[in-house]
């Protein structure tokens, strides 16, 4: 994949898009932005923290907007979080818990921008992420949707085993066209024309597991995501090795109710066994990087496995059940 260098990247931005500005310049356009960054909230407003100032962080960026959408948190938006508006259009909505899906699609139904782009609360934006994606946006009217290339923090262990588990990802399931057969909305971004806001860009139904049925729809009309490598995301895992552990198995849990949905859709979503075999024996050499270590590779495969065993235990006892019923 070919990219503009920054400066030429700037220069056609600005011919494609009238208005773009620094984003600690205070906003001062009426007009539509380019951009609606949509993300969804739930009792995570220190963690929301570091992903709005990447936000105010941006070099040379679009026009933007974000949109904080609070699912329900125990208390509303702290002065800390709503004082954002002071370096860019923060929008901020309180609703009832409803999950993540509905806290998108109620953003994306409020938002302005043709590109809606979808964030995760503990996502942090490289400071030339925004511009990065404009440019490829404009250079490529043919794709409809957009995957940012996501990072993991290598700080800790949970970080590097997220490095690991994205590299591994990114890597193997990139397409020769430079598309990507993997969609994660920690950064992810769609053209408004491609979705039905009003009915609601996800389906509400799945808890977890929400990005992977839109990627099956995706799949469905023969539109993967197009992988921009160059616009990173860090994806920030604040948890403790048992947390996290924990987590990925909860996850797993909630997501097999989605899973059974893009099962009766007959889409081919999934890696195979022999893809399976190829990402680990290149997990373990990616792992022999300082920054990352073996004991990453260790944890992952742990997850992984773990993950494996409640997806056939789930299939299986599903399929006794259906059986008997009969």
């Amino acid at each position: 994949m070919q990219f503009c260098n920054r400066r030429d990247s700037f220069n056609s931005v600005q011919n494609n898009f009238p208005y773009t500005r620094m984003a600690n310049e205070p906003p001062t356009s009426t007009s539509a932005p380019l951009f609606s960054i949509i993300i969804g909230a739930y009792n995570d407003w220190a963690a929301l923290t570091s992903c709005l100032r990447s936000f105010a962080q941006q070099t040379y960026p679009p026009s933007f907007e974000v949109i904080l959408v609070d699912d329900g948190s125990a208390e509303p938006a702290p002065d800390f979080i709503r004082d954002w508006n002071n370096q860019y259009p923060l929008t901020i909505v309180r609703q009832p818990h409803a999950g993540v899906s509905a806290a998108r699609n109620r953003g994306a139904q409020i938002s302005k921008g043709p590109i809606l782009v979808f964030a995760d609360a503990d996502s942090r934006f490289d400071v030339n992420c925004l511009q990065a994606l404009a440019s490829t946006i404009a250079d490529s009217p043919q794709h409809s949707s957009f995957q940012l290339r996501l990072t993991g923090d290598c700080a800790t262990l949970v970080g590097r085993v997220e490095e690991l588990r994205l590299i591994t990802l990114q890597d193997h399931l990139l397409q020769p066209d430079g598309c990507l057969r993997y969609l994660n909305t920690a950064g992810f971004a769609i053209r408004r024309t491609q979705v039905d806001v009003e009915a609601g860009v996800f389906y509400t139904g799945a808890v977890r597991g929400e990005d992977t049925l839109l990627l099956a729809g995706l799949i469905e009309r023969g539109q993967l995501p197009f992988l921009v490598v160059n616009a990173i995301v860090q994806h920030e895992t604040p948890f403790s090795p048992l947390e996290s552990l924990r987590k990925e198995i909860r996850s797993a849990y909630l997501e097999m109710d989605t899973y059974k949905i893009i099962d009766t859709k007959g889409v081919k979503y999934r890696v195979t066994y022999r893809e399976r075999l190829e990402m680990l024996r290149a997990m373990w050499k990616t792992s022999a990087r300082k920054s990352i270590g073996r004991s990453a590779w260790f944890v992952l495969v742990t997850r992984q496995v773990l993950r494996l065993v409640l997806h056939f235990v789930y299939r299986a006892t599903g399929t006794q059940s259906r059986s008997q019923s009969r």
